[in-house]
């Protein structure tokens, strides 16, 4: 895929002496760990945030389509492999500037992606198709410790997004992280359930995967040092968690959060460990009664409704649920970032005990979803331990 890069200064702002440069240190050496990210809370020090530029609607395929009503995936379909309209980007652009201004202001190292033309269409033996866009590191990209992870997606429009972030993540490798690539998958017709249809209410889980090879965003676990949570979804299945369990070895546990949502898809509006001890869930998704028995001394925050989204132009180009208002950004144990058109959410985080910094990411959830999503924390100032009993 053909790249440019108007931001590319961004991609080489990083913690280091004056005059240090990657260049001129040997292989490997690093003033300070390059990749050191255990959980969702500890100081934020460096993240990457996605890109706008060259997004593109997703190509038709039924991974794509199960997550959104029937009217929506009817017109994605029809839209599908054009350009985002210019409205929705610029809107989201100004919002995205904001927030990175934010970022930097609280002492956070940024760095970003390289911008794709993603109409370029692409394939392999069995299957073709455009791309999508690089707005959600989160998706693509698990940092465990030291370690960066390309995830194995199942949407075949993001088959080569990882790509974009390839200049970081050689960056972050030559000075001395570990990178690691999951096996790439075949996305043929043997991944996806052909007589797959949304369960009704009451009605057994289904989805869309079978167990063919192993796929998972990386959005849907969250960590909390030695511990691990996964929600099986729509882009994660049984494979995939095995796969990772199996990865990371004995000294990591990954355990599953059953969801109710009848379509699930990521795990940060389901989720989200806040600090030690402190676990933000979804009402609507989560029984509290059946969480894992490890959590069982932790305190577990509900979270409040959302406020309604009044712009009808997003509640129709929305491709996340209306739970974005728990896709929080945790910049230590107390600050948080959340989105000020959620109030009700602010006020129940500083009841909770934190300081929540509002910051408006509203319209970008048609690109794939808020703070959490739009981020992949590089490094936080911690070491690994364990939190849960």
């Amino acid at each position: 895929m053909a790249t440019s890069d108007p931001g590319a200064g961004d991609r080489d702002e990083r913690l280091c002496h004056p005059g240090d440069t990657a260049a001129s240190r040997p292989a490997g050496e690093s003033l300070v760990p390059p990749v050191n990210s255990h959980n969702e809370w500890d100081p934020l020090e460096e993240i990457v945030v996605g890109r706008l530029d060259g997004a593109t609607i997703p190509s038709r395929h039924p991974v794509v389509a199960c997550n959104i009503p029937p009217w929506a995936a009817r017109a994605q379909g029809l839209a599908a492999g054009l350009r985002y309209p210019r409205v929705l980007v610029e809107r989201a652009r100004h919002e995205l500037d904001e927030f990175i201004a934010l970022l930097r202001s609280l002492g956070v190292t940024v760095r970003r992606p390289d911008a794709v033309d993603h109409r370029q269409r692409f394939g392999t033996p069995d299957w073709s198709s455009r791309g999508f866009c690089n707005t959600c590191p989160r998706d693509s990209l698990l940092v465990v410790g030291d370690e960066i992870i390309e995830t194995p997606m199942a949407w075949p429009c993001r088959y080569f997004e990882t790509h974009s972030y390839r200049a970081l993540l050689k960056d972050y490798f030559r000075r001395g992280a570990r990178w690691t690539a999951a096996p790439r998958p075949q996305l043929t017709d043997d991944l996806f359930d052909a007589d797959f249809r949304v369960p009704g209410p009451g009605e057994p889980m289904r989805y869309v995967l079978t167990e063919f090879e192993p796929v998972f965003d990386a959005a849907d676990f969250v960590r909390a040092g030695r511990d691990l949570f996964v929600t099986r979804s729509n882009v994660t299945n049984g494979m995939g968690i095995d796969w990772l369990r199996r990865h990371l070895g004995p000294g990591y546990r990954v355990h599953e959060i059953h969801s109710r949502c009848r379509t699930p898809m990521h795990i940060d509006t389901t989720f989200l460990p806040l600090a030690p001890g402190k676990v933000l869930v979804n009402p609507e998704y989560v029984d509290v009664d059946r969480l894992p028995e490890v959590l069982r001394s932790w305190e577990v925050l509900v979270a409040p409704e959302p406020e309604p989204i009044a712009d009808p132009l997003l509640r129709v180009a929305s491709m996340c649920g209306r739970w974005l208002n728990m896709n929080v950004l945790m910049i230590d144990e107390k600050r948080v970032i959340a989105e000020r058109h959620h109030t009700g959410m602010l006020r129940a985080l500083e009841g909770w005990g934190f300081e929540p910094i509002p910051c408006d990411l509203l319209h970008y959830a048609p690109f794939g979803g808020s703070f959490h999503c739009a981020t992949l924390d590089i490094r936080r100032r911690g070491t690994l331990e364990s939190y849960v009993d």
